[in-house]
């Protein structure tokens, strides 16, 4: 049996999850089972890789949740500003049972089935132009994952937020289409966006995490013994990604000076200032689509627990 697994990056935490998973359900299922990883959007587009899990023609897709909102809503909470202290906050956080079983429940009445969800860096803006305060994104068309709490964000920092899959970032920004990018410096690093838009504006505002599907059509198609290796070695992938995740996370900022990329962090009192606009987001967001802020609620107790 060939499985296609699939994501949008390269080099980062999501592709290095879909190879330790390649090599674990090969070995696992004694041959029964042979993965292909396909990174870098090599199966199209974002959105076209999620319809083709649900479909079953892609049977394991991995990037950030934001991207299934389309499929439920829910999904958007984990990118709320404001929840984390760090990253390794973060990722404890991630990995609370009670949050963790109810966003891995999510999209199962849409062909999809969660099976580990994990941190991949800190939220940066990859800017054309350097920004040293919150007036600097004033009037910026700044690309962000297709999600109303994203969206929300760049708003209160006085800019144009842009959904946009990313096979599409790249050609917008040497274009001009895009003045600057919100994800995390690891995967913009990796695809070398330094040569295009050289500032890695700091924000830390939020977290960036990566959930890995199957498609469960797929996966209740198989038989009970290779239903229970796949669901164990996606677990034991999720439980031992972070060391790869935070270790690429901080390189990621020696990488972008050395190809020519400038970092740049705000002074604490301009931090504090924009945090302070920031952190009512998730709340108000949450709170306008149904049974979202009970999600909301299960991360906010989830982010205390784990302080």
């Amino acid at each position: 049996m060939v499985i296609k697994l699939a994501t949008a990056t390269l080099n980062d935490a999501q592709h290095e999850w879909l190879k330790r998973f390649a090599t674990m359900i090969d070995k696992d299922s004694n041959g029964r089972i042979k993965a292909q990883v396909f990174p870098a959007s090599q199966l199209g587009s974002i959105p076209r890789m999620i319809e083709q899990t649900q479909f079953g023609s892609i049977q394991c897709w991995v990037g950030p949740p934001e991207f299934l909102s389309g499929v439920d809503m829910r999904y958007e909470v984990v990118s709320a500003p404001g929840l984390f202290k760090d990253i390794a906050h973060a990722h404890r956080a991630l990995q609370d049972p009670a949050f963790d079983k109810a966003i891995l429940a999510l999209g199962a009445n849409k062909g999809l089935k969660g099976v580990g969800i994990f941190v991949s860096a800190p939220e940066s803006i990859i800017s054309r132009k350097p920004v040293h305060d919150i007036a600097g994104f004033s009037g910026m068309k700044i690309r962000v994952l297709a999600a109303p709490m994203q969206m929300e964000q760049i708003r209160a920092l006085g800019a144009t937020p842009v959904p946009m899959s990313l096979g599409e970032v790249l050609p917008a920004l040497q274009q001009g289409a895009l003045d600057a990018v919100m994800g995390d410096t690891p995967v913009f690093t990796d695809l070398r966006y330094y040569s295009v838009a050289k500032y890695a504006v700091e924000t830390e505002h939020a977290l960036v995490s990566s959930i890995a599907v199957f498609s469960k059509k797929w996966f209740d198609g198989l038989p009970p013994d290779l239903q229970k290796i796949a669901l164990t070695d996606a677990q034991k992938v999720t439980d031992n990604i972070y060391p790869f995740a935070y270790a690429e996370y901080t390189q990621s900022f020696k990488t972008w000076t050395s190809g020519g990329g400038t970092v740049i962090r705000f002074d604490p009192k301009e931090q504090a200032k924009m945090m302070a606009l920031l952190e009512p987001v998730g709340g108000k967001v949450a709170a306008k689509t149904p049974g979202e802020k009970e999600l909301w609620d299960l991360l906010q107790a989830a982010a205390k627990r784990t302080e």
